[in-house]
């Protein structure tokens, strides 16, 4: 029998090779936004590891959108230049699935880098902005606080969704997540531990859920038919009184109704009071509560490293996809060592396809070589 990790899974039209998803994951290596040399090498290993999709890292739709002055951006023709050229470079050897993350920091914009201790830039530093979110509340004590987004500010962030969704459209992006985790603005609006207005965006689960629906709802009318739009979300905040996995649930059965064609599940980030009690697979009740109430195709992440850890929380139901990015990045020819762990096949280059262990004759897709 197939391995489960190993059946092809469909988003909308988009019809991946296999179960795992490699996650979004910052650099902090662009360049006023733009792509580089270093995303060429990163994403040109990700893209051979063997993996069903690869999602970019979180894309800003602005220049104050960006978490750290080296994010990623696609807002401008310069940035949309700097990445189609990296993506045409690596869809010339590796025919795998590009997915772009769609964010805006909010207030946890305007930081260094992590190895340069990720504090927040002083807006009045050369490095630095005045951040946004839904209200006027730092992320952590001692932080410059968030102008709070009025109507105008909620429309244009709304519309920068959009436009950078158009843009990776241009580029050839396959599918589109929305960053709705890890405390950046669409998670803001979630969270009331971000968000105290007193307006149609804040208060009841019906009025933080507002923008954040409203941004996926205006992705998905752009994206054309067929092209899968998701959104990520973090299922809690990890602290009480915050973003609770019930209402989650909630939020899962809206995107559902609304054509998402998946949920992408991890927890965490809005707070720093948070306390995660870390451990294996720590992430993946969530994705499978989520799974089992809603019925919404769902991807779990977390502390998965094992490629049958992988394949039981498939073949237990528990979600439809594995997302990895530490592991990955610690071993980024994850998916053929699982292939060859679970009995499976798994797609490599053929200037590789000397190097299948002779335990492994039928590893890789359609290898053939001669001898010289």
């Amino acid at each position: 029998m197939t391995a489960r990790l190993f059946e092809p899974l469909t988003l909308d039209g988009l019809t991946l090779e296999n179960r795992i998803v490699v996650a979004p994951m910052c650099q902090y290596s662009a360049h006023a936004g733009q792509a580089g040399d270093w995303h060429l090498m990163h994403l040109g290993q990700m893209a051979q590891s063997g993996a069903g999709l690869l999602i970019l890292e979180a894309t800003a739709i602005s220049p104050e959108a960006r978490i750290s002055p080296g994010d990623l951006g696609l807002y401008s023709d310069a940035t949309e230049l700097a990445l189609g050229r990296v993506l045409d470079a690596v869809r010339a050897s590796a025919p795998i699935p590009i997915a772009i993350q769609i964010g805006h920091a909010g207030r946890k914009g305007s930081s260094r880098a992590p190895w340069d201790g990720g504090a927040q830039i002083p807006p009045e530093a050369p490095d630095g902005w005045r951040t946004e979110g839904p209200s006027a509340v730092p992320h952590a004590e001692g932080e410059a606080p968030p102008h709070a987004l009025d109507a105008d500010g909620l429309k244009r962030v709304r519309d920068g969704f959009v436009a950078t969704a158009r843009r990776a459209l241009a580029i050839g992006i396959d599918g589109f997540e929305l960053h709705g985790a890890h405390g950046y603005l669409l998670h803001q609006f979630l969270s009331p531990l971000a968000n105290t207005r007193t307006d149609a965006y804040g208060g009841s689960l019906e009025n933080r859920m507002r923008f954040p629906l409203e941004c996926f709802d205006a992705v998905r009318e752009a994206v054309p038919s067929g092209k899968p739009v998701w959104m990520r979300v973090s299922a809690t905040d990890w602290v009480e009184g915050g973003w609770t996995l019930e209402e989650t649930v909630a939020l899962a059965r809206e995107l559902k109704r609304r054509g998402s064609a998946a949920i992408h599940v991890s927890t965490g980030g809005v707070s720093t009071r948070q306390q995660f009690p870390l451990s294996e697979g720590y992430q993946v009740p969530f994705a499978a509560r989520i799974k089992a109430e809603t019925g919404l195709t769902t991807i779990a992440v977390g502390l998965i490293t094992q490629a049958r850890q992988a394949e039981a929380i498939l073949a237990e139901g528990q979600a439809d996809a594995i997302a990895l990015a530490r592991a990955m990045l610690y071993d980024p020819r994850w998916p053929w060592h699982a292939a060859a762990e679970l009995g499976a096949q798994v797609r490599a280059p053929r200037q590789y396809f000397r190097c299948q262990p002779r335990e492994f004759k039928a590893l890789f897709e359609d290898a053939t070589h001669g001898q010289r």
